[in-house]
């Protein structure tokens, strides 16, 4: 069996408790936002949770699809960052849950705007280039 920093993995470990913890935050944040009845958040996406070692910090990463709403979405979420705070020390079964921050995820714009950027310079995906055989 291969070790992963240091340690020895068994077979129905195959993810670390950080790992564990992001999936369970991600899975009770987005069905807390669900019930949060607020218009700006309808929308909202979690694209994905960072938990540090310590377990003392969860990055939520989320996403909008008007870029134009970002700002109002980041106030909505810091309003009711406690109750998902709240949330989370409900209904997991951890001693001490990680602090929640809320950060817009930009990977899927910056994606956009790089691919937008290849296309000018000739150099789009392989179905728009001509075949150089």
């Amino acid at each position: 069996m291969g070790n992963k920093r240091g340690r020895q993995r068994r077979s129905g470990q195959n993810y670390e408790r950080t790992d564990r913890v992001s999936g369970l935050i991600r899975e009770i944040a987005a069905s807390e936002l669900e019930r949060i009845d607020d218009p700006q958040l309808f929308l909202v996406s979690i694209t994905g949770v960072d938990v540090d070692r310590e377990l003392a910090h969860a990055t939520i990463w989320f996403q909008v699809p008007d870029e134009d709403d970002l700002e109002e979405v980041v106030e909505a979420l810091e309003h009711q960052r406690q109750r998902i705070q709240r949330a989370l020390a409900r209904q997991s079964r951890m001693r001490r849950t990680p602090t929640v921050h809320f950060v817009p995820d930009m990977s899927i714009q910056e994606a956009g705007r790089i691919e937008s950027i290849l296309e000018e310079l000739g150099m789009g995906d392989s179905e728009t280039r001509p075949d150089t055989d």
